[in-house]
């Protein structure tokens, strides 16, 4: 069955997985294999007068909704655009007085979107709202009494004019957006900024080792060629060669996890037992657990102690973190790893993890050369454990770039930044921001690469002059939280 721009794919079902998407054609890495729009979608409760109601683009300056003060728009092109979606919920808000949650927000904006359309198949659509899996039946009580909650504040929020719809459609769209609602990022792919229904992404499977990615595209409302290009929407993109009638996957949690720890989230968040064949086999559980050969190997009981060490101080670390004692953070992951470094592997995801904060906090309070070494380390690390492809791998090695850029590291940071370069252009396309962004600094780097080549002293002296003319730029402040997890799950 395709649809509207889906003539790539078909839905299919499998015994034990449900529905899933298969390729009709093949595609290669990088090529982009389906674009949705969203269904609706909603820019989280703490950012909605930082972010754009439309296009989900974090800006300096907004302009707000004259009627319900609560929407912020880039400018008048994504005011216009958001008008269809957004008029129901203007005179909403002001009739209640106030804007609800995200999720009564998002609940809100599909349920006028069936008023609008009808619940059936909708353009583009390969399944319907009502036919998305709402997992209500295998909630626990503290689901179910957050379900309540919700469908309560959504009956007080939702205006008596409007269409009336039943307790259970009501229940069956909280329980989609908890199961399937995706995460929207800025324009950068940084932060995780919204969340949004879009139905054909859906029905693409887990596998911990996928063969497709999703990122985020906010669109550019400046481009007229076509709507295809203007418009916000997710893209599904090839991550290894696809052939006709191989099922397409996406890994709904990062793979820097140990096959148990990733199937017992899986079973928790999107309640299936993940039976895909890195999970079945545990491949690459040794690499993560990875301890330090030689002659005098580490005890049974010497990891364990360390591994428990290290747990303890990564709640250390957050505790910091959150307070913004980074210099604490930094004695933290140094005492960390003097007791890791005998005992743990190269590999091992508990000194993977502390030389990633390490690196990263060191980069922002410009301790450039130890950010550079344990920066090193960690992609080293990750490019043995991640899929050639991965986007958070990519990122991982921008980010080494940058800090051996500016540790004065020329050939290594080039170097890195290519590299991270060659995963981005697959897995975010080459006209993605951060995409955009990489292709700067690689011009740059490669630019200062010659000069070094040809006279190193030369390099120094015009690096040095720089830096007194020109501040170091900053790194951006450590964030607390992951990468933008794939789907959005409310905690």
């Amino acid at each position: 069955m395709t649809k509207g721009g889906m003539e790539s794919v078909e839905v299919f079902t499998t015994e034990g997985k449900g529905r899933g998407l298969k390729a009709q054609k093949e595609f290669l890495p990088g090529d982009v294999i389906f674009a949705e729009p969203a269904y609706a979608a909603v820019v989280f409760d703490s950012l909605t007068h930082v972010i754009c109601h439309t296009c989900f683009k974090r800006q300096e300056r907004l302009h707000r909704c004259g009627q319900c003060k609560f929407a912020y728009y880039c400018d008048r092109t994504c005011q216009r655009a958001a008008w269809l979606n957004h008029k129901n919920e203007c005179s909403a808000i002001k009739r209640h007085g106030k804007a609800p949650s995200e999720n009564i927000r998002l609940a809100a904006r599909i349920l006028w979107k069936i008023e609008r359309e009808g619940s059936g198949l909708s353009e583009g659509c390969l399944v319907s709202i009502d036919e998305l899996q709402n997992h209500v039946d295998s909630f626990g009580e503290e689901e179910k009494k957050d379900l309540r909650t919700d469908v309560e504040s959504f009956l007080e929020f939702w205006p008596p004019h409007c269409q009336q719809f039943g307790m259970q459609f009501i229940s069956h769209i909280f329980g989609v957006i908890s199961c399937n609602g995706f995460t929207l990022s800025d324009q950068r792919g940084l932060q995780a900024v919204g969340v949004g229904i879009f139905p054909n992404l859906c029905q693409a499977n887990h596998d911990c080792w996928p063969n497709c990615t999703v990122v985020f595209n906010n669109g550019n409302h400046e481009a007229v060629r076509s709507m295809f290009h203007t418009q916000m929407r997710i893209e599904l993109r090839a991550l290894s060669k696809i052939s006709p009638g191989d099922e397409l996957t996406v890994s709904y949690v990062d793979f820097l996890n140990l096959s148990e720890e990733r199937r017992k989230q899986l079973k928790k968040q999107y309640y299936f037992d993940c039976a895909c064949e890195h999970c079945k086999k545990q491949v690459k559980d040794d690499l993560m657990l990875a301890v330090k050969e030689g002659e005098s190997k580490p005890s049974a009981d010497t990891v364990k102690e360390v591994i428990q060490f290290s747990k303890d101080t990564l709640e250390k670390i957050n505790k910091a973190r959150m307070e913004g004692l980074y210099h604490e953070v930094v004695k933290l992951c140094r005492d960390c790893l003097k007791k890791q470094e005998p005992v743990l592997g190269d590999t091992n995801i508990y000194l993977l993890r502390i030389l990633s904060i390490a690196s990263e906090v060191l980069s922002y309070l410009q301790m450039f050369e130890e950010a550079a070494d344990y920066a090193k380390r960690m992609v080293d690390g990750y490019l043995k454990i991640y899929h050639p492809n991965n986007a958070q791998l990519g990122m991982a090695v921008m980010r080494a770039g940058v800090t051996h850029w500016h540790a004065g590291l020329i050939e290594a940071g080039h170097g890195l930044i290519c590299k991270a370069y060659a995963i981005l252009l697959i897995t975010h396309g080459p006209s993605h921001p951060i995409t955009k962004d990489l292709e700067a600094m690689r011009v740059q780097t490669e630019m200062e690469l010659r000069l070094f080549q040809q006279n190193e002293f030369m390099y120094y002296k015009m690096r040095e002059a720089a830096l007194k003319n020109q501040k170091i730029q900053v790194m951006p402040e450590p964030s607390n939280e992951n990468a933008p997890s794939l789907f959005h799950k409310k905690e």
